[in-house]
């Protein structure tokens, strides 16, 4: 059996900083993981795009959902990593509708420059945002970066 790798690479540590800095809403602590120009991808809303923009969007969007995320599994190959994470938040807290804390599981790859994530695109199905739209990630270059398109 295989066990997840969740420490012993500069960037995994890094990616351990950058979630406790989304779990915390520390936005000194989000910046300091970052390159100046990052770009977040994700499949259920346009990119943020910015050290300053992403640092703020996860200081105003994980408390509204009591959002805390965890490293699971990490594969590093320079100047790449992939992990698994788990978070664990209430999806109805903004509204006020469901309370039941969940686990929602997710992907994501990140692309590091000079020791600062540069990029990330973020995979997860969350039941609660279901559209065919959000089958693949929003303002991404699929084409440009030589993905298949047709």
């Amino acid at each position: 059996m295989i066990r997840p790798k969740t420490s012993g690479h500069p960037y995994i540590e890094t990616i351990k900083t950058y979630y406790e800095g989304c779990n915390t809403a520390d936005v000194d602590l989000l910046c300091s993981t970052f390159t100046d120009d990052i770009v977040h991808y994700f499949v259920d809303h346009s990119a943020v795009v910015g050290a300053m923009a992403l640092a703020n969007y996860w200081a105003k969007v994980a408390p509204k959902t009591q959002a805390n995320w965890q490293l699971d599994h990490a594969i590093v190959e320079e100047p790449e990593a992939v992990i698994e994470w788990s978070m664990q938040w209430v999806p109805g807290s903004a509204l006020k509708q469901n309370e039941e804390p969940e686990i929602l599981r997710g992907s994501e790859w990140y692309i590091f420059r000079e020791g600062k994530i540069a990029e990330i695109r973020s995979y997860h199905n969350n039941f609660y945002l279901q559209d065919p739209k959000n089958r693949e990630l929003h303002d991404f270059d699929y084409d440009g970066r030589g993905y298949r398109v047709d």
